[in-house]
């Protein structure tokens, strides 16, 4: 798994947002699959109105020294990498664990049931985003986990 930085920027070419993107094996394109990722995760992310969308653009993060570090975190975003995802169901899990009382045996139930409602979470918000379209909210379902799976 590689992760890159990539920068979101608005139409004056301002950043917006820097997101942490990990990708499986990237192909051919590149830095074109890491950009194309970056956009889909600043829709989710909802770091600008749904309106402005069409006018954000991505590159892929140049660091100039210091430590790599995400821009623009403290907006709370729904979007993450393979590690920051694993992280939020982490704790989802250990919280659904201390809830039922600490059984012992069910760590892969509370974690596949943390996944299931943190995924189910995103592919909800991104329905609301578009507007709670009639009919869509499958689509948005498989777009999540399509999302999180490259």
């Amino acid at each position: 798994m590689t992760e890159r930085l990539v920068d979101v920027l608005d139409s004056r070419k301002t950043v917006v947002h820097t997101f942490p993107i990990s990708l499986g094996a990237p192909d051919a394109q590149g830095a074109a699959q890491y950009e194309d990722k970056a956009l889909q995760a600043a829709a989710y992310a909802q770091v600008v109105p749904d309106d402005d969308l069409h006018s954000l653009t991505a590159r892929m993060r140049v660091s100039r020294g210091g430590p790599l570090a995400p821009y623009g975190d403290d907006r709370n975003v729904m979007s993450q990498t393979k590690q920051n995802l694993e992280q939020a169901v982490r704790e989802h899990a250990y919280f659904l664990w201390l809830a039922e009382g600490r059984p012992d045996g069910r760590a892969d139930a509370h974690w596949q049931h943390a996944q299931d409602q943190h995924l189910r979470e995103r592919a909800y918000t991104l329905w609301q985003q578009e507007g709670c379209p009639e009919g869509k909210a499958d689509e948005h379902w498989r777009l999540t986990q399509q999302f999180q799976a490259e």
